[in-house]
This record gives structure tokens, C-alpha cells and sequence, in this order.
């Protein structure tokens, strides 16, 4: 079920990086201070982390999300999935790590690159519900955390602020707000 949860929001994240234009790359995201390629590069980076060894470079985004998403894969289907990992959150297996961290975040930052491209940013909606259900489940002290730059380490911020969207909207504006991005703001 993870590695097929992983799969599938892999494909989705790599048909966007696929789709994004060469001079769209230095496209502003609405995650602060980062191009559509530095939102690749983290996911690329993030995978390496989770890894426990950085993901070799070639220079295409395109080509190394997809080693990146290699390896995560040989990871999840191997014996070391059920390994158990030391993680911010306390321990638990290297399967249920990538499943919170990295899975996620091809969500959330492939409507990020999709928002800095102008590509399509509809988030399916069952990965709407999981993320609104898991983020809005956090302790209220860990969410500080969450939103702490560096509280996890140099660079690393897990979320932004809190960014106020109308309690009547959709869900996944509702999820955006919730995890510091702002919907309504202007599309590339």
C-alpha cells in the first residue's frame, strides 16, 4: 500500500517536473525564496534524507527525480522497509518515514511546481483528505515546531504560517492555508 501510494504520487510529481518549460525553471513557487527548480531539487534532496545518502546530480531535474524515485522505490520493496529509522517524530519503520515525509511532499510541492509553471494544480482528492486529516491531527506544540524555521535542522521548515482562507472553501484551499500556502494567490 506504501510503496503503491508512493508510485502513484511519484508518477504524478514527474509528469509535472516533465512537463515544465526550459524557461520556466527560475518561475518564483509560493514556497518562499524557491524557483520551480529549487521545489525539485528539495524533493530530490528529501529523498536523499530519507535515504540516508544524497542523490548523485546530472544537471536535469527530470532525470534525477527520477533516480531519486528510484531508489525510494528499490527502497520500499526491499527488507530494509521494515528497518527501523530515528526520525523527529520518534522512531518507526523507513516505509512509514517516506510514507509521512516524501510521499507527502510530492503532493504538496507538485502543486507547488504546478502553481509556479502554470500547470494543472488539482490535488486528487483522496490525498487531500489524508493530508487535511494527518496535518490537522499534529499537537498544537509540534505544529509550532512544524512551522519553526531550523527547528529540525539548518533550512529545514516542515511548514510556513498559517495562511487565512474562507472556511467555506474547498478543502484543498482549506489544506494549502492550513500548511502556509496561499491559493488565492496569483497563478504563473
Amino acid at each position: 500500500m506504501i510503496a503503491d501510494r508512493y508510485a502513484a504520487r511519484a508518477d504524478a510529481f514527474e509528469a509535472k517536473v516533465a512537463r515544465v518549460r526550459d524557461d520556466q525553471w527560475d518561475n518564483p513557487s509560493p514556497c518562499a525564496k524557491w524557483t520551480a527548480r529549487e521545489v525539485v531539487d528539495h524533493v530530490i534532496d528529501m529523498h536523499g534524507v530519507m535515504l540516508g545518502a544524497a542523490i548523485p546530480r546530472t544537471g536535469s531535474p527530470l532525470d534525477d527525480f527520477r533516480e531519486a524515485r528510484r531508489q525510494v522505490h528499490a527502497a520500499l520493496t526491499s527488507d530494509r522497509a521494515c528497518s527501523e529509522v530515528a526520525t523527529p517524530a520518534g522512531p518507526m519503520t523507513l516505509e512509514d518515514h517516506i510514507d509521512q515525509v516524501v510521499s507527502d511532499d510530492l503532493v504538496l510541492h507538485g502543486w507547488d511546481l504546478a502553481r509556479a509553471t502554470g500547470q494543472d494544480e488539482t490535488i486528487p482528492p483522496a490525498d487531500v483528505q489524508r493530508l487535511w486529516a494527518t496535518a490537522t491531527s499534529v499537537p498544537p506544540e509540534l505544529m509550532q515546531r512544524f512551522r519553526t524555521p531550523g527547528a529540525f535542522g539548518p533550512g529545514i521548515e516542515v511548514y510556513g504560517a498559517e495562511v487565512p482562507v474562507p472556511a467555506d472553501a474547498p478543502l484543498q484551499d482549506r489544506l494549502l492555508g492550513y500548511v502556509g500556502r496561499d491559493p488565492m494567490s496569483k497563478k504563473s
